[in-house]
């Protein structure tokens, strides 16, 4: 495969709405630059909040199903040729019961398929404690110790320059050494956001948290 085929970024996360709030400038400006992108979204998303927007976690997961789509495309992920989005049916609420091998075979098979660059996943905290996002965590850094060392994409977490509150995620909290200003993409990164009504809260406590991460998109890049 030539460096021209080669995926530049590949995100591997547990919900749909976690591609958004950390990486979409980030994607728009890769995309914008010509570059394959890539998502896998591990679960539908139906244990989330509904806002009273839905009834029930399969009219939920539809929305979210219909609500991500929306996002991509704004982004242009879904609208970039070579670029791609997968996703699968895990269960959402008892993702972190499943079977390790399982995810790690799921992420895996993405990274040996795509042959990113980069992978993107949550750090070992999964940033807020979220038991998926934690699970998701494990997986993808089994799934990269696996691969033979030269074949092993550069390995990216989410984070935050703000340490968590929780004492025991702060444990675990990873300050970014990698930053993005994706201030150019801000109208369509605002967009993209919005597309995912039914997470709504999660949009209000991410701009009160941590407002400085619209425009500048934050990563620990391990080494």
């Amino acid at each position: 495969m030539s460096a021209a085929q080669k995926m530049k970024l590949l995100l591997i996360v547990p919900h749909p709405d976690d591609e958004v709030y950390g990486a979409s400038g980030t994607l728009m400006e890769l995309l914008a630059q010509g570059h394959r992108c890539g998502l896998v979204t591990l679960t539908r998303g139906e244990a989330g909040r509904t806002l009273g927007l839905a009834e029930g976690p399969e009219e939920l997961a539809r929305m979210r199903a219909a609500e991500l789509a929306a996002c991509l495309e704004v982004i242009g992920l879904t609208t970039t040729p070579g670029s791609v989005h997968e996703q699968h049916t895990f269960p959402d609420k008892y993702l972190k019961d499943q079977p390790l091998e399982n995810l790690v075979e799921v992420a895996r098979e993405a990274m040996v398929r795509h042959r990113p660059e980069t992978v993107l996943t949550f750090p070992p905290n999964g940033s807020n404690g979220h038991p998926d996002h934690v699970t998701t965590h494990r997986a993808v850094k089994a799934a990269w110790d696996s691969l033979p060392e030269g074949e092993r994409p550069q390995l990216w977490y989410y984070a935050s320059d703000t340490p968590p509150e929780n004492e025991a995620l702060r444990a675990e909290w990873l300050p970014p050494n990698t930053r993005h200003d994706v201030t150019a993409h801000i109208t369509r990164k605002l967009q993209a956001i919005a597309c995912h009504r039914t997470q709504a809260l999660s949009t209000v406590d991410f701009i009160r948290k941590f407002p400085e991460r619209v425009t500048l998109e934050t990563f620990y890049a391990l080494e």
